[in-house]
Formats: C-alpha cells, structure tokens, sequence
C-alpha cells in the first residue's frame, strides 16, 4: 500500500474534515474552529475556493443525505469551549464553486451532530459538549443529545427534544449501523450511548449503554473480521489512552493499548482502507501522529500500528474510498494545515 501526502492549504486550526459530492463530483470540506474559513477542494485536481470566510468556530461538517450535495456545518464554536453561541447552518451548492449559507437554529455548544436516515426520513441527531460554562474547567452543567425529525426545507422550522441528560464532557462522536439500524454512537464521561432513530415516523428513539467508562472519542470496525465489530476509543476526554476493545460474551475486553507516550488524543476512525479492515488515530501532543491499525494475527489477536506522519496533530480525519485509490482527509490542526493522504495499492 502506498500514501502520498498533498498539503492542501494553510488554515490555521484547521479542525472539521468532511466531504460531499455536487453533481457526483468530490468535494473535500476542511474548516477552522478559529475565526476564519471553510475551503473546498476538487476532486479533480484539489483545487482550493471559499466555502466561506467566516465566522469560523466549525467542529463538524455533515452531508445531508439525498439533498444534491447540501450539508449542515456546526459555526460559532470557538476555543476553548466558548460556544455558547454556536449554530447549526446549512450549505447548498450554487453554480460552480459557489454556496448558499444559510442559518438554521441555534444550539449553545454543540459540538457533534449527524444526520440519520431512517423510514425515508431524515433526522438531526446534535450532541451537545455541556449546558453552559463558567470557566474553561468548569463541567458542573452537563451536556444533552438533542434530536428531531429534520424539515425537507430550510425554510422551516425543527422541533428540537433531549433525548439523554447528564452525560459530562459530552465530546465524541460515530456514525454506525447499530444492531441492523442507522445509530450514532455518543461519549462521554458516562461511557458510549447508542442512539437510533424511529424506523416509522412517530416512532420512538432508542437508546443504550454500550460502555461504562469515560470515552472521549469512539470507532466501530471489525478489525478481526470475524463478524463483530471492535470498538477503538481515546480516553478519557482529550485523553493520553488510545485503546481498541472486541467484544467477549456481553462486555468489551482491551484487546489493544498503543504502547507510546500520547497527549490529547483526537482523531480517531474505522473502516475500510484498500480493501483492509483499519483504524486511524491521531493524537495533537507528544508525538503529534497520524497511524493507521490493522489485524496482524487473529488467534491470538494481534494488531500491528503503522506511522503516517509525525507532527502534524490531527484533531479529525475521514476517509473517501474510491476504485482506483482512498482519501485520508486530515485537519492538521497543531501546523494548521488542510492536508489529504492518497492512499493507493
């Protein structure tokens, strides 16, 4: 397998990294949590133009499912944790480069949030970090996992209700099939929540505790490819522990612990990479690295960590697979750099 790096552009804090496709074309989404912009690059030839200039604060990009190319993006939410004014805006593609911005509703400190389809319907799924701050240190007001049914238009309005209360430093979040429904798995201090849509509308949510111990941040890939998905964690929040767990019986048991010296782990993934069952993690301290994991040996389990690159910081990775070659998106957040790796065989 082959990785080659093309540095996209200097952004500084760069932070969210998503994609959507206008018209079938890739266009790769990278977005400060500063005060600036978001760019977008071609699939073509990655060439760079403005999503918009400000205000910047963007902790998540997410495209909105069977809406051309639109998206929803998270603006306002700027370090550290000063968000009590964060908002959810949509993006919708217009002419060739151009977007239309537009906002739909405000949402103090949301930090992570999906949109799940489920029974031909579209739902927002907003997890926010806390309810409200004194200080940076201050977590005596937890945060919520809001949800409601998503309007067809952004014109109108979404009646927003919390689902689940209390869950202190509310961080982490992952898109996943949960027990054969479209799911969100949520962390935090409480553990990982998973939390599905109703099937038929009207229906109810669900929702369940997948694990009991603080989680920043959370993957699901069946690294062993014996049918049952591991989970790879960073803890506890912004945590030193890097960690992959399969799932024995009922309960999780750590199958893996990265053996190096790690600080404010970030970045975490899991899926497919050429083909390969893999997790990336990345970590902004230290080190500062970008690695990916792969099964080496299944009886007795063993996982093999490969460097990507040291010193770049990555607080968000996605990856696009494609036939001929695979997209590892990375907000390089300590060097300020939107970069992606081209991944091919």
């Amino acid at each position: 397998m082959r990785i080659e790096k093309k540095s996209l552009a200097k952004l500084d804090r760069c932070y969210a990294a998503s994609s959507v496709r206008v018209e079938g074309e890739l266009r790769l989404l990278l977005a400060t949590e500063g005060a600036g912009a978001c760019l977008q690059f071609r699939e073509a030839d990655f060439k760079a133009s403005t999503v918009w200039d400000g205000p910047g604060g963007t902790m998540s990009i997410v495209e909105i499912p069977d809406a051309r190319g639109a998206f929803l993006a998270v603006q306002n939410f700027f370090p550290t944790f000063q968000a009590e004014a964060a908002i959810i805006v949509r993006g919708s593609p217009r002419g060739d480069d151009g977007w239309e911005i537009k906002t739909l509703f405000g949402l103090p400190y949301v930090h992570r949030f999906d949109v799940l389809k489920a029974g031909g319907l579209n739902y927002f799924l907003g997890a926010t970090l806390c309810g409200s701050k004194k200080d940076q240190e201050d977590w005596s007001d937890p945060g919520k996992v809001w949800v409601g049914q998503l309007p067809g238009s952004p014109d109108a309005k979404i009646e927003l209700k919390p689902i689940l209360e209390g869950l202190v430093r509310n961080h982490g979040y992952c898109h996943v099939e949960w027990e054969g429904r479209p799911a969100g798995l949520v962390c935090a201090d409480q553990g990982i929540f998973a939390v599905s849509p109703p099937l038929k509308a009207g229906g109810e949510w669900k929702t369940e505790v997948v694990f009991d111990r603080p989680v920043s941040d959370v993957a699901v890939c069946d690294i062993d490819g014996d049918g049952i998905p591991e989970l790879a964690t960073i803890e506890p929040f912004h945590g030193k522990r890097l960690c992959v767990y399969k799932k024995i019986g009922k309960n999780y048991e750590l199958a893996w612990e990265y053996e190096k010296s790690v600080d404010f782990g970030h970045a975490v993934w899991g899926g497919m990479l050429r083909g390969v069952p893999t997790f990336l993690f990345g970590y902004r301290k230290e080190a500062a690295e970008l690695f990916y994991l792969r099964c080496e040996s299944v009886s007795p389990l063993r996982l093999a960590a490969t460097t990507i690159e040291v010193g770049g910081g990555p607080s968000n990775v996605a990856v696009i697979n494609e036939e001929e070659r695979d997209l590892i998106l990375v907000s390089n957040r300590m060097i300020g750099e939107a970069a992606v790796f081209v991944v091919t065989d």
